[in-house]
């Protein structure tokens, strides 16, 4: 059994950890109200285009586009992009792993596909298992902000455009329901039109010029760009729910560890003492008996 000396010192480090563990947990929750307060201000510009972009498709020969799904039969040859959205360090539950596992899901259901990948944690495990990917955008997934979003958008724009990959899904975490972490794979790319379905009144309907095709295809981009950085901004969001609950049981696993540890630390003190107690009774029960035996021998 270790020593009580051995036991303070354990605690003590239990603490160290506790208060790094608690610093992360505090940190994460910060960093992920910010970034709600964030998506909060440009969320309304993304959902007013998503509302034109539903009175083009009312107005227009959506099939007659290539951004819409029917514009052209598809084949088993067709190559599928795939944005995967990860976080740059781990520490954060099986947040990472779970992405990974839907895209490697994805991929084994279709031959021909490109990866395209944000965050280091996912750039890392493609590499270590020799998975090619085309692209790794190596600014940090910390930081999600709408430039950033339309550099990854005018890229995947452009292969689709030179009918390089003819779908387009993007593979990242959101924050559902009770604060659950829900794994999603959207196709981004063709739009679906029934996503974009609205009953607008016929006094509603709007004049589109030169015409809803033209407007159609000049919203699409920044459609793209705007969802694009609401993903990022989910996924960064769900990274640091999954780190501050990651944090969250680390410390309660601390404090139960130092319970136990505390538990210990007393027994074994109160077993020191004891002996100690111990040692000192019989010293002087020796001393009194050699004090005795002094005396008889002098008589």
């Amino acid at each position: 059994m270790a020593s009580a000396k051995e036991i303070k010192n354990h605690i003590g480090s239990v603490k160290s950890t506790q208060k790094i563990t608690n610093a992360m947990y505090l940190i994460s929750s910060t960093k992920m109200r910010r970034a709600r307060e964030s998506l909060a201000q440009t969320q309304p510009y993304f959902d007013a285009l998503r509302t034109e972009i539903a009175r083009a498709f009312e107005h227009s020969d959506s099939k007659k586009s290539h951004y819409v799904a029917g514009h052209r039969k598809e084949s088993d040859t067709d190559a599928y992009g795939y944005l995967v959205l990860t976080a740059d360090r781990g520490l954060a539950g099986a947040y990472n792993q779970n992405v990974i596992k839907e895209t490697l899901h994805l991929m084994a259901q279709h031959e021909n596909n490109k990866l395209f990948v944000v965050g280091d944690y996912g750039r890392q495990y493609f590499l270590s298992h020799r998975i090619p990917f085309e692209k790794s955008f190596l600014y940090t997934a910390q930081s999600p902000s709408i430039p950033r979003a339309r550099e990854m958008g005018a890229l995947l724009l452009d292969l689709y455009d030179r009918g390089e990959i003819q779908r387009v899904y993007v593979v990242y975490t959101e924050v559902g329901s009770g604060m659950n972490l829900d794994v999603r794979a959207d196709c981004l790319l063709p739009i679906q039109p029934e996503t974009f379905a609205q009953d607008s009144p016929e006094e509603n309907r709007l004049r589109f010029e030169p015409s809803a095709d033209v407007v159609l295809a000049h919203a699409v981009p920044n459609y793209v760009t705007g969802y694009l950085y609401s993903a990022v901004v989910e996924s960064f969001c769900a990274e640091q729910n999954a780190r501050a609950a990651a944090m969250d049981s680390a410390n309660q696993n601390a404090q139960e560890l130092l319970e136990t540890l505390k538990v210990a630390y007393n027994h074994e003190r109160q077993g020191a003492i004891t002996q100690e107690i111990t040692e000192v009774s019989a010293g002087a029960r020796a001393k009194k008996q050699h004090g005795k035996d002094r005396c008889s021998h002098e008589k």
